[in-house]
This record gives C-alpha cells, structure tokens and sequence, in this order.
C-alpha cells in the first residue's frame, strides 16, 4: 500500500506539472561565465565542463576525460516559481559509473532565504539518458518581498550533462545570476577531491566547503592522478587563486616511487606556483588514513610513509624560505571508523568531515574568525531586491576597491547607504557639504545586520585597501531578531575583526541613531558600546545624540519614519560626523 500511494503521488505530480505552462530556459543560449566553479571563466566550453578547449592537448588525455566531468560545477539562479524542472541530457551511459545514480548522473537544488540561510530542495527524479528533475510544492518567496529566493543548482559528479533546460510557469521569475567575481578556492587531487563517491552532488565536500565558505571552489581532482603533471599545474597557474589547495597529491598510486623523489616532487610543484604567485597561500592535505588500516595492516604503513614524505617536503620548502605554506593533518581532518565507503575514499560522513575540517583551516588562514552567536558568524542577505541588489553593490566595492578606494570608509546599513557617496548614483546635499571633501567611501548596505557587514569583509570589501579612518554605525537592524548582549558581542567581535584586517586604521564605533519604539534599548546599549570600545581600544562617538530630545528620546522630526532621517536629520548628522574627520 505505501508503494501504491507513493507511485500516485508522482503520477499526481507529473500530472499537475503537465498542466501548467512552462517557460523554458535553454543553458546553450547562455554563456559559460554564468557556471559556478569554474577556474577559467568566459573561456570557451564544449560543455558544461572544468576544464577550457584549448587545454585539451595540454594536459593527459586520462586527465581531459575526466575534466568532462561536471564535479564541482553549478549554476545560481533567482526565481519565484513554485515548481521548477530540470531537464537534461547525460554526455556518457548510466552504466559506466562505479558510484550511485544520484550522485554521479543527477543534479542537486539548493535555495537560500532572504536571510542568508541554506536550504536543499528535494525532487522527485527519473535517471536515463535523459533526465528529469521536478521540484514541486516549493515556497516561492520569503515574508521580506515577493521577488523570489535565490537558487543554486549542483551538476553531476562523475558525468556530464547537455541540452540543460529549466522551466518554471508561465509569469514565474526566472533570472540567471553572473558567477563570482571573488578569487576562488582551487583544489587540485585526485579522486578523493574528485567527490565521486557522495549520495547526491550537494554532499561532495568541495560543494559543502563552498556553501560554507559561500565562496567558489574550483575542484580539479582526477583520479588516479596523484603526482601533479606539469602541465596541469601550468594550467592552474592562470587562475588567481585566494588560495591553492593540493590534497591526496600523494596518491597510493605512486607507492613504488621512492621518498626522495616524492620530495622533489613536491618541493618542485611548489616552487613552479611561486614563479606565478610568489605570495599566494598553498595548503596541503595530509593523507586522511584509511578506515579499516587495523585489520589490512600495509594499509597503515602506506598512509604514515605518505605523511612523512609531506612532512619532509615541507620542511625543507621552509628552511628554503618558503612563506605561506601550510598544512592539514590527518588529526586535524579526524576520519573515524565509518567515514569512508571502501576504506579509502569518504562517504556521504567522510564529505561533511573533509568540509569541516577544510573550513577551519582555510578560515584561520583568512584570518576569518567565526564565533557561536548569530551575529558572529558570517551571512549575506537579500531582504531588500526591489530597492537595489545587494550582490551587485558588493561587486561594485570590490571594483571601487582598485580605482578609487578612499581615506575613509563609513560602514553601515540604509541609513548610511542612502547618504551619498561612491557607489551611489547621486548624493544627500548634507554628504556633499561635510563628508565628501574628505574623500569618504559609502560602505553602507541597505538592510545589513551585523553578521551580514562580517561577511562582506571576509569577501574582500577590506582587501587591496589602507584607509586612515575607519567609521563604523551598524546593528540597528538587529534589534528585532537579536538581544542585547547579542549584538553587543557581535559588536564587539566585529572591532576586533577590522582590526585584523586594517590593523593601521583608527576605528571609531557611532553609537545607535535614535529608532521609534527602542529609546530605551539603545540608551543601554550605547552605554554598554562606550564600554566595550574602551576594552577593545578604538573610538566611540555618539554622534545620533543630536537627532534625540532633552529627555534622550528620539525627535520625530529629525526622520520620515522613526528610523530613516530626512534631510534636517543627515544635515545634523553630516555636521557631527564632520567634526570626527577634522581631527
């Protein structure tokens, strides 16, 4: 009977989608740069695939075939569209994949709320030649705005697609979004980085560390390609890279070359990326050990020979003077007992333990502190999409980073974002009277909480830049989901961030601007923020004092709706602020 109701949910299922009028977004009317993941974006692809045409006699040709492969590959897309398709074409038979169907042929949804958080979309499948993704029941937007959520879709592990088609129905929001123009994580291995053994694509660990990070990844495993080919590694040499990655390098494949010449190896592969990147960091990934190594003992002697042999690679790149290398141990990745599906390569376990442990190395490298509170822990938004978008303004500092970063940067939220200044198209006459002469930058984002101002530094805002004065009025948008000492802390974590960053800067924390309805929370709080910046040795100004009455209420008729000022408001304000940038 449960079989039974199941088939006729599906029947009812494809009967409703069959209905209802799709429109139909076609991938090959597109162009490559909108795909995820990829290490040379706005290259010629044949497909949807990891590696450019022109590298095809390059590189091996075990290594070309592989790079068919759409391991580590997707697209993002917003849509409100209660029900999405995917339909598609696989470029080699079922047959020929050693790992699941899921896995290796089928395509994975995730979707993010207005609020940053992930969330996987399940879908009701059917795996041919030709492919079928239904993903039906789902909620369209979020209590922010109706304009949609943002989507990202995970492509097969061990095959590729062609003839990608999406449909929504007719009148849904279907729009594709530009990949990331940040520098990308790029993972070179072999088939443990290869994530050919995950249940479904969104659970291999290079698509896992990448939604953590919520940064590309570039995933160039291989399998049973253990010692870099040169000219692969000339190849990697074009990508500015935030980081490269070589993990599982040592393949047990190579076990009859002797350690010396593994050192060299090593020692050679490096200094070939230094001719490139002479100050990028390099991490390398001890062998994670194998999980049944007690009963088949030459196991263990195979994965502490590997280990050794890094070791001693390492250390003599570091007597040689080699800066910015580092590396994972196999303590630090913790593989337990059930970790992996043969004993060699993880499972759906071993993908979130890879992940985790990638994620705190690589964050403690970025000098990326994550905390335990909501308002410590890195997260973009997308509560305002009808008033701007927030990833373009994003791009747009990072451009304005390189050609015009400024002296000082004043960082907030709407109220700042509104003001005026680089990148907005037009000013408040207030900004162009006291702020402007100073060659001030508008850091500000409309609807920023706290967490959100942390990610934006974590993805460069604070990169390629020296200000002299750093201003800083945020975490009012916290007060309707957050306490107190919640966002004090976060406050108090996010000084202490900047500092890292722009250690040369001095930092003055502006205490809350008056809000309808929390008078007496923020007279507590810009107590509190008095405190903490002396502990944390920066500034604080309360220069929202002027916008309050006598009594330390706010004074309406400073705003336009208690939380927003209107020009008497930024007037007062531009003429407090100017007094901070004389000094």
């Amino acid at each position: 009977m449960r079989l039974l109701g199941v088939l006729l949910c599906k029947a009812i299922l494809c009967f409703a989608s069959a209905q209802t009028k799709m429109v139909w977004w076609k991938f090959s009317d597109s162009n490559y740069s909108s795909i995820e993941g990829l290490g040379w974006p706005g290259e010629k692809y044949g497909s949807i695939q990891r590696l450019p045409d022109r590298f095809k006699d390059r590189v091996s040709m075990s290594t070309w075939d592989q790079s068919i492969q759409s391991s580590g590959l997707s697209i993002r897309f917003v849509s409100n569209a209660p029900e999405i398709l995917v339909r598609y074409k696989l470029s080699e038979p079922i047959g020929s994949q050693s790992i699941s169907a899921a896995g290796g042929n089928g395509v994975n949804l995730y979707g993010i709320d207005s609020d940053g958080l992930w969330h996987w979309a399940s879908g009701q499948s059917t795996i041919s030649d030709s492919v079928q993704f239904a993903f039906n029941q789902l909620r369209p937007n979020d209590n922010f705005h109706k304009l949609g959520r943002e989507y990202q879709l995970f492509f097969p592990l061990s095959n590729s697609i062609k003839e990608l088609y999406i449909g929504v129905p007719e009148g849904s929001l279907f729009k594709l979004m530009p990949s990331r123009n940040e520098k990308p994580v790029v993972v070179y291995g072999s088939s443990v980085s290869m994530d050919g053994d995950a249940s479904r694509p969104g659970l291999a660990w290079t698509n896992i560390l990448s939604r953590k990070l919520d940064r590309t990844v570039v995933n160039l495993g291989f399998s049973a390609n253990g010692l870099p080919e040169k000219e692969m590694l000339d190849c990697i040499n074009e990508i500015d890279a935030k980081i490269f990655v070589f993990n599982g390098i040592l393949d047990p494949n190579i076990s009859n070359l002797d350690s010396i010449e593994l050192v060299r190896t090593i020692t050679e592969t490096v200094k070939l990326i230094r001719e490139k990147h002479p100050v990028t960091p390099i991490l390398f990934s001890e062998h994670a050990g194998y999980t049944n190594s007690y009963l088949v003992g030459n196991r263990l002697s195979l994965s502490e020979r590997i280990n050794k042999t890094l070791h001693a690679a390492i250390s003599q790149l570091k007597i040689e003077g080699e800066n910015a290398l580092y590396l994972l141990t196999q303590k630090e990745l913790g593989f337990d007992l059930d970790e992996m599906s043969d004993g060699t390569h993880p499972n759906d376990l071993g993908m979130k333990c890879y992940a985790d442990a990638f994620e705190k190395k690589l964050r403690e490298i970025f000098m990326e502190p994550v905390g335990k509170l909501k308002t410590q822990i890195p997260i973009r938004q997308r509560r305002t999409p009808a008033g701007y978008d927030w990833e373009a303004r994003h791009r747009s500092m990072l451009a304005l980073n390189k050609t015009d970063p400024g002296k000082v940067l004043l960082i907030g939220n709407s109220i700042t974002h509104n003001w005026g200044g680089k990148p907005n198209p037009k000013s408040n006459p207030s900004w162009e009277k006291y702020i402007a002469p100073y060659k001030v930058r508008n850091f500000g984002f409309g609807a920023d909480r706290i967490e959100n101002v942390l990610w934006r530094i974590y993805h460069d805002e604070l990169s390629g830049i020296r200000p002299e004065k750093i201003f800083i009025n945020i975490g009012t948008n916290n007060l309707r989901v957050d306490s107190n000492e919640v966002i004090l802390e976060g406050l108090r974590f996010l000084l202490q961030v900047i500092k890292i960053h722009q250690p040369q800067a001095e930092i003055t924390l502006l205490g809350f601007y008056p809000r309808r309805g929390y008078d007496d929370r923020i007279l507590l709080i810009n107590k509190e923020l008095r405190r903490i910046t002396r502990s944390e040795k920066v500034k604080f100004a309360d220069i929202g004092r002027v916008l309050s009455g006598k009594d330390g209420m706010i004074d309406e008729s400073y705003f336009t709706d208690g939380l927003h000022p209107n020009q008497k408001g930024y007037e007062a304000l531009g003429k407090q602020l100017e007094v901070l940038l004389k000094k």
